[in-house]
């Protein structure tokens, strides 16, 4: 696992994720933050209507769809609870079905931002310690980078 500074979405990746959340709202009246917001912009709308298709995405699950006008694919976690809170536990969930939907893929790498933390409650080390910790149990072919971000715009 590779630990860098950057804009998520500029990473030279064969794969992104994107921190998906459960969410009880309508998806029209719901305005994604972060990570979402700036995939949606880059993007475009064609992966989240992928995404939609998939229904309810349970805490810990993951699932790889188009990427739209970003051209490489994007896997989509769960990673925060009805709540809106997350845990080392969801994150590591997250991470485990992230790097198997790769291997299963024949993704080689994979740029991922911090899971869970934020809104999530966690902190940016237990959300890397939770990470690291999936990563290594994996045992996963893929090349994993986690992207800190560096409050650069999209690409």
């Amino acid at each position: 696992m590779n630990i860098v500074t950057g804009n998520l979405l500029a990473h030279d990746a064969a794969c992104i994720v994107n921190p998906w959340n459960v969410n009880l709202f309508p998806r029209w009246l719901f305005h994604p933050g972060g990570v979402t917001a700036q995939l949606k912009k880059t993007a475009g709308p064609a992966p989240f209507r992928e995404l939609a298709r998939h229904g309810w995405l349970n805490p810990g699950s993951a699932v790889l769809t188009a990427g739209g006008v970003l051209n490489k694919p994007i896997i989509h976690v769960a990673g925060l609870n009805l709540l809106w809170r997350s845990s080392e536990s969801i994150v590591s969930r997250c991470t485990a079905s992230a790097l198997a939907l790769a291997d299963e893929r024949g993704l080689a790498s994979m740029a991922m931002p911090l899971i869970g933390a934020g809104t999530g409650g966690l902190t940016t080390e237990q959300s890397l310690r939770a990470i690291r910790v999936a990563a290594e149990a994996s045992g996963s072919a893929c090349e994993l980078s986690v992207v800190l971000w560096d409050g650069s715009r999209c690409p």
